[in-house]
C-alpha cells in the first residue's frame, strides 16, 4: 500500500484567500473536500494533494476564476518555500548548486515532489513531476506552483526581474491572456513529459546574491520519513486535530484502499489508527508546551480535545506527567 500524497498546508492558501476574497463560501468548500479550514497558522503542515487539487478546480468552475493556479502563483514568493529549502538555497555558492539541492530535497514541500535537471544545447530545464499522477486532469493548478518556485530560486542569483523563455506544462493545458500578457517574452507548452522552465547555462555558475551566513541545514534527517501510509498519516494528521480527523474509512478512501487492508497495515507495524493519532495529538501539545505559553486549555482544543480533563489524562498516559508538569520541567532545563 503506497502512501498518500501530501502537499504542503501553504501551497493551499492562495487558492483559499482567492476564493474567500470573491466572496464565495470557502469555508463549506474545504469541508467538503475534506480539507482543513484553518490554513494560515497550519502553513508547514502537510495535507492530501488531491483533494486540494479538486478543490481548485470546483471553486474555478464555479466562480468563473479564469487560470486559478496562475492567480495563485503570483501570490507566492520565495519566502513560502519550506524553512529548510531557503537555508539550502542560501547557502549555496552558486545557483547550480541551489537547484541540486533544490531537486535532491524536494519532497519537503510535497511528498511525491521528483525534480531533476536536463541539459539541452545552452540551456538546463528544471523539471518537475508528481509522482503517480500521470493523465489526472487538472493537474495544471499544481504545475504553476511546481513552476513558479525554480523561478524564484533563479531570482536569488539572477535579480529579481530574471524571467525563463519557456514554461512548460506536463497538463495538457495552455494559459490565458492574462499569464501570457504577464509574460509576453516567454514561450508556453503544454503535454510536455514534465513541466519545465530553463535555465541558461550561462546563469549556473552566478553566486549566490544573499549576503547573510546562515547555517548548514543539510542533515539527512529533516526529509519527511517516506512516502508510506504510516509515514504520511503522521505528516497529515496534525493538520486536522484542531477540526475532527478524517475516519479510518476516509483515510483509506484517500490511499486508494480498503478499511480492512489498512488496518492490517497499521497492524503489521503494531499500531492502531488511534495509536498514531494519540501520539499526533501529544506531539502537537508536546510542541506547544514547550515553545510557547498558551494556556492549557487553547492547547487541548488545539490538540483535538473538548474536555481538558480527557487532555490531561492522555498526556499523562503518554509522557508519565500533566501538561503543566511537563512544560515546568522544559522551562527549568
Amino acid at each position: 500500500m503506497d502512501g498518500i500524497p501530501l502537499t504542503r498546508c501553504q501551497f493551499l492558501i492562495p487558492f483559499a484567500g482567492i476564493h474567500d476574497e470573491i466572496g464565495a463560501p470557502t469555508a463549506s468548500l474545504l469541508t467538503k473536500f475534506r480539507l482543513p479550514t484553518s490554513l494560515e497558522e497550519k502553513a508547514d503542515h502537510f495535507l492530501p494533494i488531491m483533494p486540494a487539487i479538486h478543490f481548485a478546480e470546483a471553486a474555478q468552475r464555479s466562480q468563473g476564476i479564469t487560470d486559478f493556479g496562475f492567480q495563485a502563483a503570483r501570490r507566492l514568493q520565495f519566502c513560502h518555500l519550506s524553512e529548510r529549502i531557503r537555508l539550502l538555497i542560501g547557502c549555496s555558492p552558486t545557483l547550480f548548486t541551489a537547484l541540486q539541492q533544490t531537486c535532491k530535497w524536494a519532497t519537503l514541500e510535497d511528498t511525491v515532489l521528483s525534480m531533476w535537471l536536463e541539459r539541452r544545447d545552452d540551456h538546463v530545464r528544471i523539471c518537475s513531476k508528481l509522482t503517480g499522477t500521470a493523465g489526472m486532469a487538472h493537474l495544471e493548478h499544481s504545475q504553476w506552483l511546481q513552476l513558479i518556485f525554480p523561478i524564484h530560486i533563479v531570482r536569488q542569483f539572477a535579480g529579481s526581474s530574471w524571467v525563463p523563455k519557456t514554461i512548460a506544462f506536463e497538463a495538457r493545458y495552455t494559459p490565458g491572456p492574462e499569464p501570457q500578457s504577464f509574460w509576453p517574452n516567454t514561450r508556453f507548452l503544454s503535454g510536455q513529459e514534465a513541466s519545465w522552465i530553463d535555465v541558461p547555462i550561462s546563469l549556473l555558475s552566478l553566486p549566490n546574491l544573499a549576503n547573510e551566513v546562515l547555517p548548514d541545514p543539510s542533515g539527512d534527517d529533516a526529509r519527511p520519513a517516506g512516502n508510506g501510509i504510516i509515514a504520511t498519516l503522521k505528516l497529515m494528521l496534525p493538520s486536522y486535530l484542531d477540526e475532527g480527523p478524517p475516519t479510518v474509512a476516509e483515510i483509506a478512501e484517500m490511499a486508494g484502499t480498503s478499511v480492512r487492508s489498512l488496518q492490517r497495515k497499521l497492524s503489521d507495524a503494531g499500531l492502531t489508527y488511534s495509536d498514531l493519532l494519540g501520539a499526533a495529538r501529544f506531539e502537537n501539545a508536546a510542541k506547544y508546551l514547550r515553545e510557547t505559553d498558551v494556556k492549557i486549555i487553547e492547547i487541548a482544543f488545539s490538540s483535538g480535545y473538548t474536555d481538558p480533563a480527557h487532555f490531561t489524562r492522555a498526556f499523562r498516559r503518554i509522557s508519565g506527567v500533566t501538561p503543566r508538569q511537563f512544560r515546568n520541567q522544559w522551562r527549568s532545563q
